[in-house]
């Protein structure tokens, strides 16, 4: 009883940060419907043209927030996954017996991406090949296609199935906070320069504006910098360690263009870019590469003992590392570091960022 205890009580736990958000979402409609534009707005006119645009600005915030909370983690295919046998050979065996086992099972499998050491991309947890771009989420407990990190405030992790809901959802939250302070803020001046006052509707309007000004600073950046990532056509953990491919670890090895880049997101469908409905064209597992990087994924990935080092995106690089075939396990903590990034039993690793992708870092 006491460990499923526990599972339900981090369970509750990760809803507070949701719960504080849509709890000061539902404040400041009461602040901004009520006490601004009913009671303090003497203009007709005014309250009108603000309760016009405020709503609909809203509705597409909360329909976005909902949408990226409730989409349901881009699973694995079956495909995928080891059977049993192939499953239980991997703990036996030696990194060669591994490495054999994984090519045999990903020889169908549309998977460019490589560790370090050149084999297709394991996890040790769900005992699957990875798709590309597909990586572990210790806080879910499962490998999530095309992850970008897990995020705590929408209590779920942001990947393939709800990439554009999130970037909306940052995009028309800065919107909505944009908005409620430019049009309180005559209101905060005013009341401001009147001094203290036992009307409880100025602190309303008083907290209203700093909360929205606050709340719009944070997410300048974050909305920014998902902006770029969508434009180069990386996740978050791809910027911090670029996907390797046979060819090699490239961070640009996905983009195709800035155009091209976005409707893999967005979709082709212009009427629908700003919209929080699904139009990705992709399936999540399998993605167009630059030219030069398109491979065979049956072909074997040549080592030539010392392997270059991965480029970690922008600016960030990872020491040079010897791969020797012989001590180095396809599942060991060494290859798990240059792979995912992350922590083992033995501790942290050097160099390591502590990524989303192992419940550490987050960005949002």
């Amino acid at each position: 009883m006491a460990p499923r205890a526990l599972t339900i009580c981090c369970d509750i736990v990760r809803w507070i940060p949701v719960v504080f958000i849509t709890a000061i979402i539902v404040w400041s409609y009461y602040a901004y419907v009520v006490q601004m534009c009913f009671f303090t707005v003497e203009s007709i006119a005014e309250k009108v043209i603000y309760l016009l645009i405020y709503h609909p600005i809203l509705v597409l915030f909360l329909w976005s927030y909902g949408k990226t909370i409730f989409a349901p983690i881009g699973a694995v295919p079956r495909q995928f996954y080891l059977s049993k046998s192939d499953a239980d050979k991997m703990s036996r065996e030696t990194v060669e017996g591994q490495k054999a086992i994984l090519v045999n099972v990903a020889k169908d499998l549309p998977v460019l991406n490589r560790t370090q050491s050149g084999s297709p991309r394991y996890c040790e947890k769900c005992h699957c090949v990875k798709p590309d771009r597909c990586h572990h989420c210790s806080v879910c407990g499962q490998c999530v296609l095309k992850m970008d990190h897990h995020c705590p405030w929408v209590n779920n992790c942001v990947g393939f199935s709800n990439y554009k809901f999130f970037v909306l959802f940052l995009g028309y939250g800065l919107l909505y906070c944009f908005y409620v302070a430019a049009t309180s803020l005559q209101y905060f001046i005013l009341f401001w320069k009147s001094g203290v006052s036992k009307d409880m509707g100025h602190f309303h309007i008083l907290f209203l504006f700093f909360v929205a000004v606050m709340f719009g600073i944070s997410l300048i950046s974050l909305f920014g910098y998902h902006c770029y990532l969508t434009a180069c056509n990386r996740s978050t953990l791809e910027s911090f360690r670029a996907p390797i491919f046979q060819s090699g670890p490239d961070k640009n090895g996905f983009s195709l263009g800035k155009f091209n880049n976005f409707t893999e997101v967005f979709g082709v469908d212009k009427k629908l870019w700003f919209i929080p409905v699904f139009t990705s064209e992709t399936d999540g597992v399998s993605f167009p590469t630059r030219n030069n990087l398109q491979a065979n994924s049956n072909n074997s990935y040549q080592t030539m003992g010392e392997t270059p080092a991965p480029s970690a995106g922008d600016g960030i690089s990872y020491p040079t590392r010897t791969i020797d075939l012989d001590s180095d396990g396809l599942l060991a903590d060494r290859q798990r570091w240059m792979e995912e990034g992350g922590e083992s039993d033995g501790g942290e690793k050097p160099g390591s960022y502590g990524t989303h992708e192992n419940g550490g870092f987050n960005l949002a």
